[in-house]
């Protein structure tokens, strides 16, 4: 009888526990077959950055002296309660100025998607550019362009990027413009070894011998071949040019104060960690997310694209 009992009362217990494994299991295979979290992310980027001016809460340049280093309302209420000149409630507190730090980040994200969409796009055009010329042609030619690569890789980047801000200035253009001397590089090296595939394959060959013309053959037969390769490379590069802006811009030689850049705000507010650590904090938590997103949506799409690296059923 108390075996019995005993049964009676395991069993639900354990088809249920079964059954909230399996749904986690399910959850865990979906999350897991589709970046979902990445693609909120990059979602919520694009959004921020088309609506930042009906988003933000207040404008990204307006001042207040008596809320300066104002603590994020939801960690420190009582801040707030004793100080009744200040009269706006600041979600994620504000700077040393009395800026709104959530205003500024908002705001922020469209100036970090400019300056990586232009510079993304123009370091593509070259970068394939060069690598389906260099892959296709092959000797001098590709000789010529491989060992130009490698003096470029070769060249200590920051230092160039410090010359040229100290030369030209600082400057939105002037960063999109240093941003596209690194974007076309990687590009080069992958597109190339691509078309070194690519172009000695069968159908390629009968096009060849059919009399199709060169340019016929890059659009008809080469480029469809060259688009996982480019979408892979160019999702994992954004990720390293806004590592890049912020960096620049985090050392004074990027995006000049007082554009609303996360790099500049990482920067105005490392003087002042000890006292509102929130200033920094926030826009560096908004890289991390970004970049993070970005590599795990780069990862996704190389195994979704590449039937060699797939891992995913």
């Amino acid at each position: 009888m108390a075996t019995e009992i005993t049964d009676t009362y395991s069993g639900p217990q354990s088809r249920g526990a079964k059954g909230a494994f399996s749904i986690h299991l399910r959850v865990f295979h979906f999350l897991r077959r589709w970046p979902v979290v990445p693609l909120v992310v990059l979602s919520v980027l694009v959004l921020t950055a088309i609506f930042a001016e009906q988003l933000a809460p207040h404008s990204w340049r307006q001042q207040s002296l008596p809320g300066r280093h104002a603590p994020p309302y939801w960690l420190d209420r009582e801040w707030y309660e004793d100080r009744p000149r200040v009269q706006d409630k600041y979600i994620l507190g504000t700077d040393h100025v009395g800026r709104d730090v959530l205003s500024r980040m908002i705001h922020g994200a469209r100036i970090s998607l400019l300056v990586v969409a232009v510079a993304l796009t123009s370091g593509l055009l070259i970068g394939v550019s060069l690598g389906l010329i260099s892959g296709w042609f092959g000797g001098v030619t590709d000789e010529i362009v491989s060992r130009f690569v490698d003096i470029w890789y070769a060249l200590p980047f920051l230092l160039i990027a410090l010359v040229v801000i100290i030369l030209f200035g600082q400057s939105l253009l002037i960063m999109m413009i240093v941003l596209a001397m690194t974007a076309w590089v990687t590009f080069v090296r992958n597109v190339r070894a691509e078309v070194y595939s690519i172009k000695d394959r069968d159908y390629v060959l009968l096009s060849k011998i059919a009399g199709a013309g060169t340019l016929h053959m890059w659009i008809k037969h080469v480029m469809p071949g060259l688009i996982s390769i480019i979408a892979v490379v160019a999702t994992l590069s954004v990720g390293s040019l806004i590592l890049t802006e912020a960096t620049l811009s985090f050392l004074g030689a990027g995006i000049p104060a007082p554009t609303p850049a996360w790099g500049v705000m990482i920067a105005e507010g490392r003087e002042h960690l000890r006292t509102a650590w929130w200033s920094s904090f926030f826009p560096g938590l908004a890289i991390f997310l970004v970049v993070m997103s970005l590599n795990f949506f780069g990862d996704w799409l190389r195994d979704r694209l590449d039937s060699r690296l797939r891992q995913l059923s």
